[in-house]
């Protein structure tokens, strides 16, 4: 009898193998996205944040992002001195529209209607905070240095102090740079 066992005992083992049931279930991470370039610096770079967070949430990853070091200053609003002389009450991320064909494509790859998908950056960040619980936060520290007042951020970003950076960067499971 255990002659017979031990070849249907393999077999099994190698099947079950085979087709990856012995696999655990992926579990949801904590992702942390680290956006450290200024949109005027690269806008590759920055507009591929949210693209990242929103693929994130979909797939059922808990994410936060912390504007840091150059970024901070895409959302100040009328950061920069032609923008303060004339009172601007935008950020470089409200006045960078997503092209057409990027909204088209996300709204097919995010499977929602083109008409909730965002016209601009600063929208799309508000999109992720506002209604995907994406958490969104920014370096108080480089703001300070950028001579950035914090009531001048957009209220889709939480300044926070640098221990509280830290504590993200412990949490994280996974941090992606940008």
């Amino acid at each position: 009898m255990k002659r017979r066992f031990a070849p249907l005992l393999m077999t099994f083992t190698a099947l079950v193998l085979s087709t990856g049931l012995w696999i655990p279930a992926a579990s949801a991470a904590n992702i942390l996205i680290h956006m450290k370039t200024s949109l005027a610096v690269d806008d590759a770079q920055i507009c591929a944040v949210p693209n990242v967070a929103w693929a994130a949430v979909k797939a059922g990853h808990k994410v936060t992002i912390l504007v840091d070091a150059s970024a901070v200053t895409s959302v100040t609003k009328g950061f920069g001195w032609f923008r303060m002389l004339i009172g601007a009450e935008s950020t470089a991320l409200d006045r960078a529209g997503l092209p057409e064909r990027e909204r088209q494509s996300l709204s097919e790859q995010m499977d929602v209607p083109l008409e909730q998908v965002p016209h601009n950056y600063g929208e799309y960040f508000d999109l992720l905070k506002n209604k995907l619980g994406v958490e969104i936060y920014g370096n108080q520290t480089m703001m300070l240095l950028y001579k950035i007042d914090p009531a001048r951020v957009a209220a889709s970003i939480t300044p926070i102090p640098l221990p509280r950076m830290v504590q993200l960067f412990e949490a994280a499971e996974r941090i992606v740079v940008y």
